[in-house]
């Protein structure tokens, strides 16, 4: 019996049963993102593996289970990569629980989400019968574009259990720039820099430096990095930390405020401890405040708050949708 056979007889089961149960992968997203769930386990670990990966098409199909690292391994071999920057949580990130939480890394300006990598999917749904939707191939014949809506659906519209994604070629150089700098500087100076014909991807700001990040051609880059100025940073400082949450910043028990704001908007820039992302589009911001007055505030900005990790997660931890 497949995995995708078994796990659909687990799914028809816990269906018959009216037992709930708790999709988990590698488990490298619990207590972010959603409320506090309880339901029996159904573990998706096992059903990993690269299913087809064709380089020349920019096309890969993988299990559900399979790690985000493991992905980038395969395609780095063939000087390929996932733009989106999807978080690897040290190994223990999947794919399916990636695209669950459409967790995507400092690069969503700039190369967009996972969700928009997504060429297909199968998933189980909630009566264990096996669904597949999209395909394998960057030409799909038009129509409602269901694989997607499991991007951000945090496992409550099926499990998925395959996807196929499109890919890109690895840029041909990057480098990092740090300037010092406060948030409203740093603020002004990012929206200058995402207004120029370099090739930003990634701009941030914390504990009073700005970092931005500079990805493709190597004329371009270089030429970039002699107009800007600013302190060359050595290695992956401090995008791969950035994208698991592994900056000093993050070591706070206090509920963390995930706002998604108009780059320009100015709300919270007085906050602290704070961190700007995305050109200042994402900011984490800690508060033992009430919650909702961050969420009023952001809306009134066009924007929204998510409560992303601590507070009370008994219930709902993101924003209402407007009417």
């Amino acid at each position: 019996m497949t995995n995708s056979a078994m796990l659909s007889a687990a799914v028809a089961e816990a269906f018959a049963e009216k037992r709930p149960l708790l999709l988990q992968g590698g488990s490298s997203k619990s207590g972010l993102l959603g409320r506090d769930c309880t339901g029996e386990v159904l573990s998706l670990a096992s059903n990993r593996g690269i299913v087809d990966y064709e380089p020349g098409e920019l096309v890969i199909t993988a299990r559900a289970g399979t790690t985000i690292d493991e992905l980038a391994k395969t395609l780095a071999r063939e000087q390929q990569y996932l733009p989106c920057a999807t978080p690897g949580f040290s190994g223990r990130a999947t794919l399916g629980g990636s695209l669950a939480c459409n967790l995507s890394g400092y690069t969503r300006p700039w190369a967009g989400s996972l969700r928009d990598l997504v060429l297909g999917t199968e998933i189980i749904n909630g009566k264990g019968e096996v669904l597949r939707f999209g395909g394998r191939v960057m030409k799909n014949v038009a129509g409602y574009d269901v694989s997607r809506l499991q991007a951000g659906a945090l496992g409550t519209l099926g499990v998925i259990t395959e996807v196929s994604l499109k890919v890109l070629p690895l840029p041909e150089t990057e480098s990092t720039l740090c300037y010092q700098s406060n948030a409203p500087d740093a603020l002004d100076m990012m929206l200058q820099r995402g207004q120029e014909p370099y090739p930003l991807a990634g701009a941030c700001w914390f504990d009073g430096r700005l970092y931005l990040r500079l990805a493709g051609a190597a004329a371009a880059v270089d030429r970039a990095r002699s107009e800007w100025g600013g302190d060359l940073v050595s290695g992956n400082e401090p995008w791969a930390d950035l994208n698991t949450f592994a900056l000093p910043f993050f070591d706070n028990e206090s509920p963390l405020l995930r706002l998604s704001l108009p780059p320009t908007s100015r709300l919270g820039l007085d906050q602290q401890p704070q961190l700007l992302d995305w050109c200042g589009a994402q900011r984490w911001v800690y508060t033992d405040d009430d919650t909702h007055s961050w969420s009023q505030s952001a809306q009134s900005e066009g924007g929204h708050a998510w409560l992303f990790r601590g507070g009370d997660r008994s219930g709902e931890t993101a924003p209402d949708l407007p009417p």
